[in-house]
């Protein structure tokens, strides 16, 4: 297939996700029922994004126009997938497939339906995808490997794959940084940072940093909005879990219909949980983060936070064909092999 070829191909993918309403409505309804975090809803969400920022003519034009595409060799590239969120892998793939490579796919078992719903109608749109795309159950004859994990993960993996190029994401997350001068729109735009897809995405916001006497009134009558996630059984299971927790071990908590803020210097969290921690002044702060960036997606704010680029709040789930995990360019790995 050349490259226009595979362009077609993506954006018929996006119209098919649109318009195949019966086979795609059961591919999540069967999502659902093999993980419960995936509620339809969620699927539903995560295709939309996928179909509106990934898979437009235009945006894959010139997203391809800046690089080296079809200049080299084809390779076979492993794909270890997440499935923290719903096709959290399709990126990586679409990635893989645009520059003109095999992929190799490992799927999480924790996201195999809507994965393998993207394949069969890009078999059906052009039987040559047959030829980029292969699913695996263990990872063999490869030339190169994006492979994401949990930080004990990454060690096996940079043991296992560290004799070809490779790209090795561990566990990463998002910050904030509050002023006290949110307005109650922009804290619920937080709210979706910090709750959509039950906080689960490496993107979402684990971690707040607040200047010193913050005052959490107005965040936590905001954050009622979201109480609706407490019906979801296993966000309600975490949440009474970590309730118990940290009550039983007298941890200061800010107790909220269904989010628990407590300070913690990690800046991972719970499910249900939301860490905290305070500053004095801008130097403070920057040097908290530059101490802890190689494991932050995002600084999010409302304004510029000093030496760090920052995300508006409400856009940490929507990113861009170009906003790459952890930074790396992942285009720019495979069109250099």
């Amino acid at each position: 297939m050349t490259l226009q070829q595979r362009i077609d191909t993506l954006v018929t993918l996006g119209e098919r996700l649109q318009s195949e309403t019966e086979i795609v409505n059961a591919a999540k309804q069967l999502a659902y029922i093999r993980n419960k975090w995936f509620t339809v809803e969620n699927s539903q969400k995560a295709i939309d994004h996928i179909v509106h920022a990934f898979l437009q003519r235009e945006l894959l034009e010139n997203w391809a126009k800046a690089y080296n595409i079809d200049k080299q060799s084809p390779k076979k590239v492993g794909l270890v997938m997440a499935g923290n969120i719903p096709l959290v892998g399709f990126h990586d793939f679409m990635s893989v497939f645009l520059a003109g490579h095999k992929a190799k796919i490992k799927l999480s078992e924790k996201d195999t339906v809507l994965m393998e719903l993207v394949f069969k109608l890009l078999k059906s749109i052009d039987s040559d995808c047959e030829n980029y795309i292969e699913i695996i159950d263990r990872l063999t004859d490869f030339d190169a490997v994006i492979a994401t994990g949990s930080n004990s993960t990454v060690r096996y993996f940079e043991v296992y794959f560290g004799k070809v190029p490779n790209i090795i994401r561990k566990n990463g997350t998002s910050v904030a940084v509050l002023t006290g001068e949110e307005t109650k729109e922009d804290l619920l735009a937080l709210g979706v940072d910090i709750f959509e897809y039950f906080g689960l995405g490496c993107r979402n916001v684990s971690k707040l940093y607040l200047p010193k006497g913050y005052d959490f009134n107005s965040m936590m009558e905001v954050f009622h909005s979201f109480k609706e996630l407490v019906l979801h059984n296993k966000y309600k299971n975490n949440y009474d879990y970590s309730y118990t927790l940290l009550t039983m071990n007298k941890i200061p908590t800010v107790f909220g219909t269904c989010i628990l803020l407590s300070e913690n210097e990690s800046l991972q969290s719970r499910i249900s949980q939301v860490h905290y921690g305070f500053y004095d002044d801008q130097e403070e702060l920057k040097s908290t983060l530059e101490k802890h960036q190689s494991d932050i997606q995002y600084v999010v704010s409302k304004n510029p936070v000093v030496d760090f680029s920052h995300v508006p709040f409400g856009q940490t789930q929507t990113p861009s064909l170009t906003d790459y995990v952890d930074g790396v360019d992942t285009m720019a790995f495979l069109t250099n092999l």
